[in-house]
């Protein structure tokens, strides 16, 4: 009797070690909370954070307070995430120079790190990362350049209200390389950080930029937000349907510009699945030892047109595209 006991004992304790080893604790980084971008990505995290709850754990959800000092900031976030002592970290690498210690800092703590949105397979092998997860931002660029000289654009602008971002300078790059070797002329538009998120400054840029370039004929903006104020500025300039607009990612407004010819395409990442594979990649690599050979997932680009518009829209509203 006193056996089965101590038996009965020692599988309790058994059980008791299993469960608390199911118990992924994982922090993600994440932009502003009126980014809209962003509010995507949250969707996946909280979808995800279903998945690392049902198995014990948890998922901390960290975001940018500002863009105003961007570099800087995106690195003490990490750090904070770090005093926390999480077990992951998914984490965007979007200025490397900055960064990139403080995702050192975070492997060197014994933290599983994977890149998420921001950063390369490559910048991930280099950091010790486990992969990167997300859309190959100069490949991206490259398919806005080519699809707006298929369009007829002979000069391109790419407006760019985060300059030295890597993952933001990869596509503007792409996007004026695939131009010029097409023939074509690109260039960027670069304009302060304070005026991402501010759509007054950005229409007035786009507005500037086309009434004292009238050669303008095509433009690529970096998210959907600033295709909204890039629009306007189109608008303002008398250059609607002569400026072929596009952009990255996309929201309801930008979908509905598409449908109506207002816009001609926008680049889809799928920045839901980003974070979504990022945090169940993540638990089940703490939780079970599981891990993907396929390096990096990429999850774009992809071109939404007038061909495919109607097909996106459902994803749209309820936060998932």
């Amino acid at each position: 009797m006193k056996t089965l006991k101590k038996m009965m004992a020692t599988a309790a304790v058994l059980a008791v070690s299993a469960t608390a080893a199911l118990a992924a604790d994982i922090a993600v980084i994440g932009g502003k909370n009126d980014d809209a971008f962003w509010n995507k990505i949250k969707k996946g995290v909280d979808d995800a954070r279903l998945v690392v709850e049902a198995n014990g754990g948890k998922v901390n959800y960290l975001r940018m307070q500002s863009y105003d000092n961007f570099a800087a900031d995106s690195a003490e976030i990490i750090r904070t995430a770090i005093s926390q002592k999480p077990q992951g970290l998914a984490v965007p690498d979007w200025v490397y120079d900055s960064q990139d210690p403080a995702i050192k800092e975070a492997i060197a703590a014994g933290i599983k790190v994977i890149l998420f949105n921001a950063g390369t397979w490559d910048k991930a092998k280099e950091l010790g990362a486990l992969n990167y997860i997300g859309s190959d931002e100069y490949v991206a660029g490259r398919a806005g350049g080519e699809y707006l000289v298929k369009q007829g654009a002979k000069n391109g602008i790419c407006i760019n209200t985060l300059p030295g971002t890597a993952n933001i300078e990869a596509r503007c790059k792409g996007m004026i390389d695939a131009m010029t070797e097409a023939g074509a002329k690109a260039e960027q538009l670069p304009l302060p950080s304070t005026s991402f998120g501010d759509p007054v400054a950005i229409a007035e840029a786009v507005k500037a930029t086309l009434t004292s370039k009238p050669e303008i004929d095509g433009a690529l903006a970096i998210g959907a937000g600033e295709a909204d104020a890039s629009a306007i500025g189109i608008a303002q300039a008398g250059k609607t349907g002569q400026v072929k607009l596009g952009c990255f990612d996309f929201n309801e407004a930008t979908l509905g510009r598409i449908k109506s010819g207002e816009q001609a395409f926008a680049i889809d990442q799928q920045p839901y699945l980003q974070s979504l594979l990022a945090i169940t990649l993540l638990a089940g690599h703490i939780d079970f030892g599981t891990d993907l050979p396929t390096r990096p997932v990429l999850t774009g680009p992809g071109i939404v047109d007038g061909s495919n518009v109607d097909a996106t829209i459902a994803g749209v509203k309820i936060g998932a595209r």
